[in-house]
């Protein structure tokens, strides 16, 4: 009987069982891709990951990545998530301050900070990626899926995982949106696309600047509590669409909440890169035997 190290990570959270959970396997080389799939839908979380040895220079290590039904050439909980582990077992050390992350979609570098009460945040750079407007069928059809008004043309953004992001008046609408899933489903099957991202402004004085839900039901995921790749597209959307100077170049999102979690995440938006970080804390330590 084959074991394999496996740890149950809780991502953009301090506090256990208020993030997103990710598995994470270990020294997985050995592993088939239908074993790795089957492994994943067994979890039954939004992602699984399973490490390998790298084959690209610079990398510390390779990742792939699993929703229950389909592989993703990258994701953002699972690239924070993922590096915990590895940090946290030893299994990697960085070398100042960053490590760089082999997944489908090419070389991820994470960079690794301490805040002053000594917990780790972890931010990788969004992959390159392209954004494309929705054409106006398509921003109809999305607001009648979503059952709320939006308050700018939504956008495609493709870092990898496609997102569509949809901008909503304020966290209060984002918060009571309703979506069609089995609609939404059937449309993002369709196009290929990962899911849909909505998010709305907190009122000023908020801690968070942002509240963000993501639906990926194409990927059997209804609504993913935390998600950093989803965050990371909302980012791009607000540099594409000129508007980091009214929700800033540095603040933090807030996600979870319609789930009972409390997921935060930052955001860092500059000219040449984006930056999406959050902490990430052990749940589960053990071995998969199989």
């Amino acid at each position: 009987m084959a074991r394999h190290p496996f740890k149950t990570v809780d991502v953009f959270t301090a506090i256990p069982f208020q993030g997103n959970p990710l598995a994470v396997v270990f020294d997985a080389d050995d592993l088939s891709t239908a074993q790795m799939q089957r492994i994943a839908n067994w979890t039954n979380l939004s992602e699984t990951t399973f490490v390998l040895r790298p084959t690209q220079a610079g990398a510390d290590y390779r990742v792939r990545i699993f929703t229950p039904g389909a592989e993703l050439p990258f994701a953002g909980h699972p690239t924070i998530g993922t590096a915990h582990a590895l940090l946290e077992a030893g299994a990697i050390a960085p070398r100042g301050g960053r490590i760089h992350q082999e997944c489908a979609a090419g070389l991820v570098r994470l960079d690794i900070r301490h805040a002053i009460d000594g917990a780790r945040w972890l931010s990788f750079e969004l992959p390159p990626h392209t954004i494309t407007p929705l054409d106006d069928a398509a921003a109809a059809e999305l607001a009648q899926i979503l059952g709320t008004p939006l308050v700018a043309p939504p956008r495609l953004v493709d870092a990898g995982a496609r997102w569509v992001v949809a901008q909503l008046p304020d966290a209060a609408a984002v918060l009571a949106a309703t979506p069609d899933l089995y609609r939404m489903k059937a449309r993002d099957k369709d196009s290929g696309n990962t899911g849909v991202i909505v998010f709305g402004p907190h009122a000023a004085g908020s801690a968070a600047r942002i509240e963000v839900r993501a639906f990926a039901p194409a990927h059997g995921i209804d609504e993913d509590p935390v998600c950093g790749s989803g965050n990371g597209a909302v980012a791009a959307y607000l540099r594409h669409t000129g508007q980091v100077d009214a929700f800033g170049s540095d603040f933090l999102s807030s996600q979870g909440a319609a789930l009972g979690r409390a997921g935060i995440v930052r955001l860092t938006i500059g000219a040449a890169a984006i930056g999406v970080g959050g902490n990430a804390v052990t749940c589960v330590d053990g071995h998969l035997a199989f």
